[in-house]
């Protein structure tokens, strides 16, 4: 029992987390400002604005570096993973979000005349803009700051 209670006396844990599930239920208020349709689905969904997943590493890396201290081995092995999750969603995951627009239009041709050979839809939104990604770390920031007094 004293593992669950550890972990829920974690703060920066707590706060990560925090950060992430703001960053997702922005989608949602974003996505109901822009089409005027309230759409759960982002809020579970990859992709979107802001970046749920550089809120989430932005928030752990500054929380580290607050109760640590910036000097830390932590805190600097916090920032690289930072750095490779943001690289990711807005590089690799991007491009393959790219690519699966290309190939779900290039099935939508061949295979238009028979509808019953059509596969599953390739997931599209993948992965983030640079501006996604930098509006989530910033709210990362933010949140880390707002909740220094827990720490």
């Amino acid at each position: 029992m004293d593992s669950i209670s550890d972990i829920l006396n974690n703060h920066v844990l707590i706060v990560a987390l925090i950060a992430c599930l703001t960053a997702q239920v922005l989608k949602a208020i974003i996505e109901l400002v822009r089409h005027r349709k309230l759409n759960l689905r982002v809020m579970v969904g990859t992709g979107g604005m802001p970046s749920a997943h550089s809120a989430l590493v932005t928030a752990l890396a500054c929380g580290i570096g607050q109760t640590l201290g910036w000097a830390s081995p932590l805190f600097a092995a916090t920032s690289v993973f930072s750095i490779i999750v943001m690289y990711d969603a807005a590089g690799v995951r991007q491009a393959a979000g790219k690519q699966a627009k290309v190939l779900n239009q290039i099935i939508d041709e061949l295979f238009q005349e028979k509808p019953e050979l059509r596969e599953d839809r390739l997931k599209e939104l993948l992965g983030h803009t640079p501006f996604q990604v930098i509006a989530g770390s910033i709210l990362g920031v933010m949140i880390s700051y707002l909740a220094a007094p827990a720490y």
